[in-house]
């Protein structure tokens, strides 16, 4: 019975190798039959996938259930934690003021993002402690989101080496907003 046992599995090991082989390789399938994943060791097409939902103004969702916090760029808190207090204490503004500057953070990130296909660039870091992908995402018509939440005025700059591929265009792109008034520095 135990050699059953180990012969089902290298079979379905077997099998299951085939399968991601075959997925590979264009020669074992057309477009349009159906691709077969086995459930562990997905991986994930991250140059054309679906934002099913803005947390807030710096973090998405994915349609895999995966969370992005958008590398270089800081949102006011609109949910209570400890940073709301945080930047309440530094900045000098009331909690009740930093959550309505979140919200109008979070709707312009959700307008811009959300039910839309974007792709991710990676910088050195992958993860941020709270196992979130760290990235730089584009909409499919080249549109820079962490770019563009700057520009219009609604995200500060946080930025933590190594992740400083584009600190010197948010910079600018800050310093413009804030000069301008635009969204939350009106």
């Amino acid at each position: 019975m135990k050699y059953f046992k180990a012969i089902l599995v290298l079979g379905i090991l077997v099998f299951g190798g085939y399968l991601y082989a075959s997925d590979l390789d264009p020669r074992f399938h057309s477009k349009e039959e159906v691709k077969w994943k086995l459930p562990f060791g997905a991986s994930y097409d991250y140059s054309n996938i679906l934002v099913t939902r803005a947390v807030d103004g710096d973090t998405l969702v994915l349609e895999n259930n995966e969370r992005v916090r958008l590398i270089g760029i800081d949102t006011p808190e609109m949910h209570e934690s400890n940073k709301l207090y945080r930047d309440a204490q530094r900045s000098g503004q009331d909690v009740a003021t930093i959550k309505q500057l979140g919200k109008q953070a979070y709707e312009f990130t959700k307008k811009l993002v959300e039910g839309k296909r974007v792709r991710l660039e990676f910088d050195v870091e992958r993860f941020d402690k709270y196992k979130r992908i760290l990235a730089y995402v584009y909409l499919l018509d080249g549109t820079f989101v962490n770019a563009k939440i700057v520009q219009e005025g609604y995200a500060s700059l946080m930025t933590y080496p190594p992740n400083v591929k584009y600190a010197d265009e948010f910079l600018k792109l800050y310093t413009q907003a804030r000069q301008n008034q635009r969204g939350l520095w009106k």
